[in-house]
């Protein structure tokens, strides 16, 4: 038992003496108050207690890593950031507390499994298995932090990049102590480590090519909110793109886009907080005033029932013209199908010329990417192509890719369609006074509650609420609640919406082509 202090300007010398006598009694309390809190969680500690035998500080230390590694215990360090007091002790606990890297389960997904989860030995033996986790902006270029979680990396060999399958020489390897560089020549398992020149983003995962595992999952969900935002300067329009484009490599759930009918720039994202962040980063960090639009939900469009279509695309005014016809039905994907759009082709013969049947496909998908109802994309759709006819002279690509395209259009009503909405997980956490109101606004927001347990004096709650419901929802809640409430929102998945809710969205959307 020591008192330890920090001297010098950076509190770089520590200095460890005895207890002043005013606090040995409230040391001896604590500590007591250590021991029985530990051995409530480490079955070792607590069997040494029991039988009143002395406890020695290497059998606390041993249950306290034990504890923390089998995550039933944390340790908290006292210190301060002015004058950097407590961070040697801080140091030696993570030394003494927290695993090394063969003393935890790490599983990497295999993509040429489904992504199964594969176990890493954690070892330099294995093939090298690295993850991209942090990106700064050095003087020298992108500077990418690796953690190594199996095999060996070294400088000057070629690695790749499973996320995108592009092979890259690592042209330098450092070690960071802070803000300085060390070079070296190679890094194992269990090292954290950073490289210049490599192209990547947050998250893609580099092997040496012998397995194609990722640490985290390639499915990343589509974004649910889109918002349009343009500087309010013509002459920050530089670091404006830049800023976009870091983002976009920083997080693979931002997206951004170009709306092709007004110019304007899209991002789109995980919800309202998501992308509010993002444009007060552009503000803080890149200090370029963004205009925001209103925040725009990302509804989908999809069929629910099988239609036939049959369709000629014929243009004739002199010189070549267009012909094209393509026959066939629609139907809706099987729930749970693993694309969004299937296209066959199930033509029997010669009735349209192979070389043709891609701009048929490619001419279905453009159609698809915006359906007739509100304008937004429709998904879970197959397309089955049975028939057709061609000319010798007039058929071409781009009259097929046509003929694809209003063969869409034509027999889109008869199948049916609804809208999709993004549907939230949310989550509550609200005093328990406060839970008939809060439970109230939520049915009123159309949402279900699916859980409700008690917490101490909070109520959680776990409801699905439409996303276009929930604007505005953090300012709603804190009013309620008095500001005690709080809430998490994640994307559960597209919903169809009632009768009333898509044709109130069908009318708008009319209102606002009729307008331009």
């Amino acid at each position: 038992k020591l008192t330890i202090y920090f001297h010098g300007a950076n509190g770089e010398n520590v200095v460890a003496s005895d207890i002043p006598s005013n606090l040995e009694a409230s040391v001896v309390e604590k500590r007591h108050e250590l021991i029985e809190v530990v051995y409530e969680v480490d079955d070792q500690l607590a069997e040494i207690f029991l039988n009143d035998e002395p406890i020695s500080p290497r059998d606390l230390k041993m249950a306290i890593r034990r504890a923390t590694i089998a995550r039933k215990f944390v340790p908290v360090y006292m210190g301060s950031a002015f004058k950097n007091k407590g961070v040697q002790p801080l140091l030696d606990g993570v030394l003494d507390y927290l695993p090394c890297p063969t003393e935890v389960e790490n599983h990497a997904l295999d993509q040429n499994n489904s992504e199964e989860r594969v176990l890493l030995s954690g070892t330099p033996a294995g093939p090298l298995v690295a993850l991209a986790f942090k990106l700064e902006e050095g003087r020298f270029g992108q500077l990418t932090y690796l953690r190594i979680y199996e095999g060996v990396i070294k400088k000057g060999e070629y690695i790749v990049n499973i996320n995108t399958g592009k092979k890259i020489k690592v042209p330098r390897l450092v070690r960071m102590h802070s803000n300085e560089m060390e070079d070296i020549q190679e890094a194992h398992a269990g090292q954290i480590v950073a490289v210049f020149g490599v192209d990547c983003a947050s998250g893609d995962t580099f092997t040496d090519g012998s397995v194609r595992y990722t640490m985290t999952s390639m499915n990343v969900p589509e974004p649910v909110m889109s918002l349009a935002v343009s500087p309010v300067s013509k002459d920050s329009g530089g670091q404006f793109s830049k800023a976009l484009n870091r983002f976009t490599k920083e997080d693979p759930t931002f997206r951004v886009g170009l709306d092709a009918e007004s110019g304007q720039t899209i991002i789109s994202g995980m919800g309202e907080l998501h992308l509010d962040i993002y444009v007060e980063r552009i503000r803080r960090k890149y200090k370029v005033d963004a205009k925001v639009g209103r925040p725009r939900v990302n509804f989908r469009e999809t069929v629910t029932q099988c239609a036939e279509f049959d369709y000629l695309h014929k243009k004739q005014s002199g010189g070549q013209g267009q012909y094209g016809r393509v026959c066939g039905y629609i139907e809706p994907l099987p729930i749970g199908s693993a694309t969004k759009f299937e296209f066959e082709n199930m033509i029997i013969g010669q009735a349209i010329p192979s070389n043709f049947i891609p701009a048929i496909e490619k001419g279905f998908k453009e159609a698809s990417n915006s359906g007739s109802l509100i304008g937004h994309p429709v998904e879970n759709i197959r397309i089955v192509l049975t028939d057709g006819a061609s000319h010798a002279v007039d058929s071409s690509e781009l009259a097929f890719k046509l003929a694809a395209i209003y063969a869409l259009r034509q027999c889109y009503a008869a199948a049916k369609p609804v809208i999709l909405e993004p549907i939230m997980l949310v989550e509550l956490k609200v005093p328990t006074e406060f839970q008939g109101t809060v439970t109230g606004d939520i049915n009123k927001r159309k949402g279900m509650i699916v859980g409700n347990d008690q917490d101490g004096d909070d109520t959680v709650i776990a409801a699905h609420v439409p996303l276009n419901n929930m604007f505005g929802y953090s300012t709603s809640l804190r009013s309620m609640t008095q500001g005690k409430g709080e809430f998490t929102m994640e994307y559960l998945e597209h919903a169809a919406v009632s009768q009333d809710v898509q044709t109130q969205l069908v009318n708008t959307y009319k209102a606002s082509k009729g307008s331009e």
